[in-house]
């Protein structure tokens, strides 16, 4: 639970990092985590990309995820 929270947060603070620069807040960065968690788990396992099952490889999944819901974010507004 602690592992899942922490990977969140971090998750979404690099994709924020990486999109535009600066951090949403702790709580936003959770949420965009968690969410980018799915979606990049969604999204390896439609291109048949497979991560190790620990810290680091969570950690890509839910970046690269999150990269993904801020882009499509910042389309839509």
């Amino acid at each position: 639970m602690i592992t899942g929270i922490i990977i969140g947060i971090l998750a979404g603070f690099l994709a924020s990092k990486f999109t535009n620069g600066e951090g949403k807040g702790c709580l936003i960065n959770l949420i965009l985590g968690v969410i980018g968690g799915g979606v990049g788990g969604w999204l390896f396992s439609i291109l048949g990309i497979s991560t190790s099952p620990n810290f680091i490889g969570e950690l890509i999944t839910a970046t690269v995820g999150a990269v993904v819901v801020l882009w499509i974010w910042n389309k839509i507004k």
